[in-house]
């Protein structure tokens, strides 16, 4: 039986298509270590081996949506999840852009806050992966009775975000939808905070991304659509060039 949420909440169930964004070059980085297959596969194990246990309530998904529950620990805070050891979130959007467009955000803060390590000289292959989401107790923050509530949109400050999804946790929600701070287009996310609610146990569709990180400019390519973007790196979020 599912908790019962607060009156004073909107809950309801979300079912949609939700896109994350993941690195392409995840296995070619330990096949250019060893010599063969199998030397990859002893590698591979190693790894593993040494990495905590993906939880019970994850195992029968693929790797592709259990991985931000794997870990329960994190240096840093993200909107809705703490610092330390805290529950893992699995971040995504509605637009396949739009996840694009915060993993752009997310790799500049990276070597923002580390200026002696070089932006890639060469396009980054990403994979971005499309889950079928039925969350039976959702939560969206674009509802006007939500919208009112809360910092929920500010670019650096998360500490209402991060006192929400303690309540909501409590309560038994399962995702959070809102507004993405960083994409000009001001797309939605959507903030997944348990395994139950992906509905299918692997990626439902697939694009391949190239993007270019330049400290003021950043080129996108979708080479699955033949589609292509490039932003403006501004303050707090990317601004959109055709």
């Amino acid at each position: 039986m599912l908790p019962v949420p607060r009156p004073d909440t909107p809950y309801a169930p979300y079912h949609g298509n939700v896109w994350r964004l993941i690195e392409g070059q995840y296995r070619s980085a330990t096949v250019r270590i060893v010599d063969t297959d199998p030397e990859h596969a002893v590698l591979e194990h190693i790894l593993e081996e040494s990495k905590p246990p993906v939880p019970e309530s994850c195992q029968h998904l693929a790797y592709q949506f259990w991985s931000p529950f794997r870990y329960g620990c994190y240096p840093h805070a993200s909107r809705f999840g703490r610092a330390g050891q805290t529950p893992g979130v699995w971040y995504g959007a509605e637009s396949a852009l739009t996840a694009v467009v915060e993993s752009i955000w997310g790799a500049l803060a990276f070597f923002g806050a580390s200026p002696d390590t070089p932006m890639p000289r060469r396009p980054v292959e990403h994979t971005a992966v499309q889950a079928d989401i039925r969350a039976a107790v959702a939560v969206d923050l674009t509802d006007p009775v939500m919208r009112v509530r809360g910092r929920w949109a500010h670019p650096d400050d998360y500490s209402d975000c991060l006192t929400l999804a303690d309540t909501l946790r409590g309560d038994g929600c399962e995702a959070i939808r809102y507004q993405s701070v960083r994409d000009p287009e001001k797309g939605a996310n959507l903030a997944v905070l348990s395994c139950a609610a992906f509905a299918q146990r692997a990626p439902i569709a697939q694009q391949t991304w190239h993007i270019t990180l330049r400290p003021t400019l950043v080129r996108a390519h979708c080479e699955t659509l033949r589609q292509r973007h490039q932003f403006g790196v501004g303050e707090g979020r990317l601004t959109a060039h055709l």
